[in-house]
């Protein structure tokens, strides 16, 4: 008897060939390479809000997913719903393949937000920051000026802070724009002719120049002056985003005294991310499982992250260490950058096509 193989309908061709593009993206996606686009302007001007660029997961080592009851190409959410994406009925323990390097100094990486609880692990928001500080530094800010090691940090070319200047007459967004200062980058003081800049240290020697400018000051709250939102334990230290620490950054086999300061400087870390049943502080002293800890040896690397635009970003000066098994990956290019203020073929900013990131 003959066999007749039995054709596919060009329905059932398409639900292959949609099953197999889903799967590959997929697998791209959690093995190689994650697209990514910066929302805010906490890495300006060295990342641009609009910037959209690739993550690498090859360079620290592909995590395995911590929750693998997952829609696939999704993160929290069911596009377009408030539809949780994912059961977190199966948890797997952390486990990372082999990488190319480990988190260097410097280097500009994508995080899953640590403080974000009611998430796992690896469903937590994405985020992008500079790593200025790896396991075992010494991480201290001056006046504004970074300090790792009781040396001078590494400045990023573009690095923005916030500066208060006078002027002589009001300000148009179209002056502002001609020093690469966009709309989201300034305000005016209610009593007019003063303003709050973010921009660059380059950008501020420019703006002196002119004479609309009358005074020029950077905005750096004084030693002392503790915030209340600052980590760890708000104003316990007196720190705040321009004076801050000293503070050494743990890792994994690091063994560090428990005494009552460093209690409060990493009970947090200990009781969030170090995967103990019950943590508590009493009068000053680490309690683990009801034990009394003198000594506790961390089992995990963790970093200290930090934006380029110092005083415009949410980061580890205030809420913490980022820990190991939270690293997504590496910032390695940029593929498309679009100015939202711009129209048409304006918007596109050519000069940001496939530019490496440092």
């Amino acid at each position: 008897m003959s066999q007749y193989k039995h054709k596919k309908s060009a329905t059932r061709e398409w639900v292959d060939a949609l099953v197999f593009a889903v799967v590959a993206a997929s697998l791209i996606r959690w093995l190689l390479l994650e697209p990514f686009t910066i929302p805010t302007a906490s890495m300006e001007k060295s990342l641009l809000v609009g910037d959209f660029l690739f993550v690498s997961k090859m360079h620290y080592g592909t995590r395995v997913p911590k929750t693998p009851l997952q829609i696939p190409l999704t993160h929290q959410k069911i596009w377009g719903t408030e539809i949780s994406s994912y059961s977190d009925a199966i948890q797997l323990p952390y486990y990372r393949l082999p990488g190319f390097s480990e988190v260097k100094r410097n280097d500009v990486v994508v995080f899953n937000y640590p403080v974000e609880f009611e998430y796992p692990n690896d469903l937590k928001t994405n985020y992008i920051k500079r790593a200025v500080g790896v396991p075992g530094d010494v991480v201290e800010i001056k006046d504004g000026e970074l300090i790792v090691n009781n040396e001078p940090a590494l400045k990023p070319e573009e690095m923005q802070y916030s500066y208060e200047i006078s002027t002589n007459r009001p300000l148009t967004v179209e002056f502002l724009a001609d020093y690469g200062i966009n709309r989201e980058s300034f305000y005016t003081a209610p009593e007019g002719n003063r303003y709050m800049i973010w921009t660059t240290d380059q950008t501020i020697e420019r703006l002196k120049t002119s004479p609309v400018i009358t005074s020029v000051s950077k905005s750096i709250y004084p030693k002392g002056q503790g915030e209340s939102n600052i980590f760890p334990n708000g104003s316990n230290f007196g720190w705040n985003r321009d004076n801050y620490g000293p503070l050494l950054i743990p890792g994994e086999g690091m063994e560090i005294e428990m005494n009552p300061e460093n209690v409060v400087k990493y009970a947090f870390t200990i009781e969030k991310y170090e995967g103990h049943e019950k943590v508590e502080v009493k009068d000053g002293r680490l309690f683990i499982d009801g034990k009394q800890i003198d000594q506790y040896t961390f089992k995990q690397n963790y970093y200290f992250m930090m934006g380029d635009n110092r005083h415009d970003s949410l980061d580890s000066r205030y809420w913490g260490f980022v820990p190991e098994d939270h690293v997504v990956g590496k910032a390695w290019f940029l593929w498309l950058s679009l100015d939202k203020y711009e129209s048409m073929f304006s918007k596109i900013r050519w000069s940001r096509f496939f530019k490496g990131i440092d």
